[in-house]
C-alpha cells in the first residue's frame, strides 16, 4: 500500500538501532527522506548508508546529536529547520528498585525521555501548524499504562509522554497536523535478543524456542507469546505518519501483543 509519503522529510530520534531504526527503514520504504539521529557519528553514518543502499531513490541524512544537550539540539535546528514528520523515539531504560532510584536518576530520565522530545516538538510544531501539515509521534511503552514496578522511573516518563501528546494535540485543532503516541509492548531489539540468547546459552535450542520459553516463564500475559518485531512497529508508525491516519488526534495507540488486560 502506498502511504502517500514520498518526498516527505522525517527526523527519527535514536534511529541507529531497535525501534527507531525500524521506523526509519519503513518510512524510507515509503519514499521518505529520513534524518538519522544518534550520539555516535559512525553509527549514524553507517545507518544512513544502509538506508541509501536499500532505498537509493531517497536522500537519508546524518543528524548526529546528543539531543539532551540544548546546544546540540540548537545546532540540529540550524541544520534542519523544517521537517514534515518528527518521531520522538529516543529513550533510556533499566530495571531498578524504587528505593535505589536517587533524584539524579529521576532527573536524568526526565531530561532524556521527556524534555529532549519536548524541546524538539516545541521547535518543529509551529512550522507544521503554519504549513497545515505534519506528524509528531512519541514512542512510549505499555509501561505508561501498566507499570510493572520493575522500573518506575522509566514508567513515569512514558506516562508523561501520553499526557504531553494529548495536551499538544489540542493545539492542532482544525489542522492537518497530528500528535499521537505509540505504545509498544516487549520488543525484540538487538539488546533483548542478546539477553534472551544468553539466558539459554548452554542449551541446544533455537532462538525461537528460547523466546517461547522466556515468554511462557516471564511474560505469560502476552497473547502473542513472542516479542514484537521492530519492523511491526515501523509499519504502524509509517501508517500513523500517512494521510490515511489524519483522524488519529492525541491517540495512545497500543501495539502491546495483548499485554495490557484492560479494554482501553
Amino acid at each position: 500500500m502506498d502511504m502517500g509519503l514520498t518526498n516527505k522529510t522525517a527526523l527519527i530520534t535514536g534511529s541507529t538501532k531497535g525501534i527507531g531504526k525500524a521506523i526509519a527503514f519503513e518510512l524510507a520504504r515509503e519514499g521518505v527522506n529520513v534524518l538519522i539521529n544518534g550520539r555516535k557519528e559512525e553509527e549514524v553514518e553507517r545507518t544512513v548508508q544502509e538506508i541509501k543502499s536499500a532505498f537509493p531513490e531517497t536522500s537519508p541524512q546524518n543528524a548526529t546529536a546528543d539531543l539532551v544537550d540544548a546546544e546540540q539540539r540548537e545546532a540540529l535546528f540550524q541544520k534542519y529547520p523544517a521537517i514534515d514528520i518528527l518521531v520522538n523515539n529516543m529513550g533510556i531504560y533499566e530495571l531498578m528498585s524504587y528505593e535505589d532510584i536517587e533524584d539524579e536518576v529521576w532527573e536524568k530520565y526526565i531530561r532524556t525521555n521527556v524534555l529532549a522530545a519536548n524541546g524538539l516538538t516545541k521547535f518543529y510544531l509551529p512550522g507544521m501548524l503554519n504549513r497545515n501539515d505534519g506528524r509528531i509521534i512519541f514512542i512510549a511503552s505499555e509501561e505508561a499504562v501498566m507499570p510493572s514496578g520493575q522500573m518506575p522511573h522509566y514508567a513515569v516518563t512514558k506516562s508523561m509522554l501520553l499526557s504531553l501528546a494529548k495536551s499538544l494535540s489540542k493545539l492542532t485543532i482544525g489542522t492537518e497536523v497530528t500528535v499521537n503516541t505509540i505504545m509498544p509492548g516487549p520488543t525484540l531489539s538487538e539488546q533483548v535478543y542478546q539477553i534472551i540468547d544468553g539466558l539459554y546459552s548452554n542449551e541446544d535450542m533455537t532462538f525461537s524456542e528460547k523466546e517461547k520459553q522466556f515468554m511462557k516463564t516471564n511474560l505469560p500475559q502476552s497473547e502473542i507469546q513472542r516479542f514484537i518485531k521492530p519492523v511491526e512497529i515501523g509499519r504502524l508508525a509509517a501508517f500513523v505518519c500517512s494521510p490515511y491516519a489524519s483522524a488519529f488526534k492525541g491517540s495512545p495507540i497500543r501495539m502491546d501483543g495483548g499485554m495490557v488486560p484492560t479494554i482501553f
